[in-house]
């Protein structure tokens, strides 16, 4: 038997004003239903610290599900810091929402505990990556706009690229600051969007930055500024690697399949190829931190199966 329309209407109605309470705690919004990120915690970059170098000196603070944290993984990786910044993974707890370490570390158990002991606003949110001091015992920096920043200025050994050279630093300043608001937050954005106006605006604004990108290497090449690999790059694949795997079918983003646009396809292949990307992605705890962590975008839980990150970067796309 049909449910009576008023019973349905009712419900409908319970649940989305339960909905809307949930995606306020996920995520701020704005009067329209425009997310908005929230201000961090320990944003300014210093200058490079006199003990940049040191062996065990420093240690860099990720998260695997985190593209943000990601592209700072993957600077630190493609400029072999691996002897001067130790890497430390932390697990996602979805029950407290939070991130915690598998082991103590500073005698914490949490990221919030060590950035309460760093000094940090307690109304502010514990996020990757971080960059901490041992010496110094203070987080250095955790936003990773300035942070991938610091780590392409650190001492690296011979060969080491960099990643934002002065040839270079013009045109990826651009596109990165492009990248950061329509790309790497306007994944967020669509997922998070609290109406269908808020939602077509953001949407509208990602695809229109990923087709100027495609036109920019077709033009181009083999990177986004040229022959050079930079931190704009590093930027936009932290989004993109995970484009088939969540943001497409948890966040909407499913305008166009990403295998029609097939310079930005062959770009990220490229890219995934480089020495160490791929053993910095995994697609599997992608999946199962993103559907089974975020309740009001998925509240079954059920994590669903999805494609193999190699064997789907690596597949010729159709013409």
């Amino acid at each position: 038997m049909a449910m009576p329309a008023c019973v349905v209407a009712t419900a409908r109605a319970t649940w989305h004003w339960q909905w809307l309470r949930l995606m306020a705690g996920l995520g701020p919004a704005d009067a329209a239903g425009n997310y908005r990120r929230p201000a961090g915690a320990f944003t300014t970059c210093p200058p490079l610290p006199a003990t940049a170098g040191e062996q065990g000196g420093h240690v860099l603070i990720v998260g695997r599900s985190c593209p943000w944290a990601h592209r700072a993984r993957l600077v630190w990786g493609l400029r072999q810091l691996q002897d001067t910044i130790a890497l430390l993974v932390v697990e996602p707890d979805p029950q407290a929402g939070r991130w915690r370490f598998e082991a103590p570390f500073q005698d914490c158990s949490t990221l919030l505990e060590l950035y309460r002991l760093a000094g940090a606003d307690p109304r502010q949110r514990a996020t990757v990556p971080v960059l901490f001091s041992r010496g110094e015992q203070r987080i250095v920096v955790g936003e990773s706009a300035r942070l991938i920043e610091l780590l392409n200025d650190w001492p690296a050994p011979a060969g080491a690229p960099n990643l934002q050279s002065q040839t270079t630093k013009v045109a990826c300043d651009q596109w990165r600051q492009r990248f950061q608001g329509a790309v790497n937050d306007g994944v967020y954005r669509c997922g998070f969007a609290r109406t269908q106006a808020a939602y077509d605006r953001a949407e509208t604004e990602l695809f229109a930055a990923l087709a100027e990108a495609e036109s920019a290497l077709a033009a181009g090449g083999p990177w986004l500024c040229g022959e050079e690999l930079t931190l704009a790059d590093l930027q936009l694949f932290a989004t993109l690697i995970r484009w088939e795997l969540v943001y497409a079918p948890l966040f909407g983003c499913s305008r166009q399949p990403l295998w029609q646009l097939a310079t930005l396809w062959a770009w990220r292949a490229r890219l995934f190829a480089l020495p160490g990307v791929a053993e910095s992605c995994d697609g599997e705890a992608w999946r199962r931190d993103y559907f089974g962590a975020l309740f009001p975008l998925h509240p079954s839980g059920i994590v669903p199966a999805g494609p193999d990150l190699a064997r789907l970067v690596q597949a010729i796309p159709l013409r």
